[in-house]
C-alpha cells in the first residue's frame, strides 16, 4: 500500500474510517472519492529552480517537457524565470514527474 500523507492524526483516523465504510458498501466511490480529496496534503508549490532541476535530472528540453506535460513552451520558459507558477493540472503533473518519474506520464 502506497504512504499517504495526511493533514493532521484526526483527518488520518476519518479517512481510514471512510476507507472502512467503502469497503462496506455504506459509502459509495464517488463520496469516497470526496474524502480522498479533503483528508490529503494538497500538491506543493514548485519553484523556478526546483521545475528547472526536474527538467534536467529527466534531461527534457524546455520543449520536450512542455510536451509531456501538455502545456506550451513559454509557460515552461515562464515557470523557470519565475514569472508564472504552476497551478492546478499542471502542478499536479510535476508533482507526479517529480515523484513517480517520466515513465508515470506516459
Amino acid at each position: 500500500m502506497k504512504r499517504e500523507t495526511h493533514k493532521s492524526r484526526l483527518l488520518s483516523a476519518v479517512h481510514e474510517t471512510a476507507q472502512d465504510l467503502h469497503k462496506l458498501a455504506i459509502i459509495d466511490k464517488r463520496r469516497m472519492r470526496e474524502y480522498d480529496f479533503l483528508c490529503f496534503e494538497p500538491v506543493s508549490a514548485y519553484s523556478a529552480d526546483q521545475i528547472r532541476a526536474l527538467r534536467e535530472r529527466y534531461r527534457l528540453s524546455q520543449a520536450v517537457m512542455a510536451a509531456v506535460l501538455n502545456t506550451s513552451l513559454s509557460t515552461i520558459q515562464k515557470w523557470e524565470i519565475g514569472d508564472k507558477h504552476p497551478a492546478g493540472p499542471s502542478l499536479k503533473l510535476l508533482s507526479i514527474l517529480d515523484r513517480k518519474g517520466l515513465e508515470a506520464l506516459r
